[in-house]
């Protein structure tokens, strides 16, 4: 078994996070995480799991994490009242401090509306962004991340509902998972100083992936529609471009596959 103060300490002691926990095994860490917001937890504080056993992502999905094989973690954070008007923009601070981390590595990722971090067009993680509210009020978000580092964390392939990916696979050799995480949370604490601003929008559509494709975009009433991706627009929702050339913007969805044309 892992000793967190042995092994995880001396990568997370140098961020500003308030505190942390760390659990061998755990069922999801965003309802530890949510436990403890409600309990008080401060800004910055955040959950860590080596295994976890039934991990949420959107839809009822679930997210399984296999000992030593893959990130899974949340930052609680309680929002400012400037930020708490940008709450969709949250899902994205989790998926850019990873394309951020994996930049460093030599690896080029893209965020795939709304939740997903692509490798090579395949996804190497997913992010979950749940509130806690208190008398109507927004009292914290938990900002949860699953991140296939080896191969074995990889779904089998009748799970997969998208192609997968791992970074270990992408990179070609072992990678130091805590060192991942360590610039992960680094990345996502440095760009949250600018979560409120125009830049932070420029910055996801930077590495938006999909963008001036053609995609399979499934709506939120279920109906399937030929789409390009246009931009991600300030408020989160996605710019679309119906094939009649009428533009959408979505508030929910999924890109199913894309049609590899312009």
């Amino acid at each position: 078994m892992m000793d967190d103060d042995q092994v995880l300490r001396p990568y997370l002691d140098p961020l500003p996070l308030s505190a942390w926990q760390f659990h061998p095994v755990a069922t999801s860490t965003n309802d530890l995480a949510l436990a403890w917001a409600q309990a008080g937890a401060p800004d910055g504080a955040l959950v860590v799991a080596d295994e976890q056993t039934a991990g949420r992502g959107r839809g009822e999905r679930r997210w399984m994490t296999q000992p030593g094989g893959a990130l899974a973690f949340s930052l609680i954070l309680r929002p400012t009242p400037r930020e708490a008007a940008c709450v969709p923009r949250f899902t994205a601070l989790a998926a850019l401090g990873l394309v951020a981390a994996l930049a460093k590595l030599g690896l080029p990722a893209q965020v795939k509306w709304p939740n997903d971090v692509l490798l090579a067009g395949k996804k190497v993680a997913g992010v979950l962004v749940e509130a806690d509210w208190q008398g109507g009020e927004l009292n914290a978000l938990v900002v949860g991340m699953g991140v296939n580092v080896a191969h074995a964390s990889i779904p089998p392939d009748d799970k997969l509902r998208y192609p997968a990916t791992s970074v270990e696979g992408a990179l070609g050799e072992p990678l130091d998972r805590w060192a991942l995480l360590r610039e992960v949370l680094h990345a996502m604490l440095s760009y949250r100083r600018i979560l409120t601003e125009p830049a932070f929008i420029d910055l996801w559509n930077e590495h938006l992936a999909l963008r001036g494709d053609w995609v399979s975009f499934r709506l939120a009433d279920g109906d399937t529609q030929r789409m390009k991706v246009l931009e991600v627009l300030p408020d989160g929702r996605l710019k679309l471009e119906t094939a009649e050339g009428d533009v959408l913007n979505a508030l929910a969805g999924e890109i199913q596959m894309a049609y590899n044309e312009k």
